[in-house]
């Protein structure tokens, strides 16, 4: 998993975790697939390579939209805080609410 303990990082965000590992496991499945295709038709020939290239696109696609959710998912997030942060700031500036 993505937990950076000896960093003081967190990372909670199950969406972005959940698609990470659904990535790995589809890169994992064409590797496999890969070496099952190459085992029958031989390492050399020309399925081989293209069985080899189509894998590295799989896995490149999936990989960017890794990227894709990882971003999105963290969004909302970002929204929040810097909501927050103009809220708590604009409250502490000397403005207490009340009208005089």
């Amino acid at each position: 998993m993505s937990n950076d303990k000896g960093n003081g990082k967190h990372d909670d965000n199950l969406v972005k975790k959940t698609s990470k590992e659904a990535t790995d496991l589809f890169g994992n499945v064409v590797d496999t697939s890969g070496k099952i295709v190459k085992s029958v038709s031989g390492e050399g020939g020309l399925v081989g390579k293209v069985t080899d290239a189509s894998g590295r696109v799989l896995k490149g696609a999936a990989q960017k939209a890794n990227d894709v959710v990882g971003k999105t998912s963290e969004a909302p997030g970002k929204i929040y805080r810097n909501a927050k942060g103009h809220l708590k700031h604009k409250n502490s500036s000397g403005s207490s609410g009340k009208k005089e």
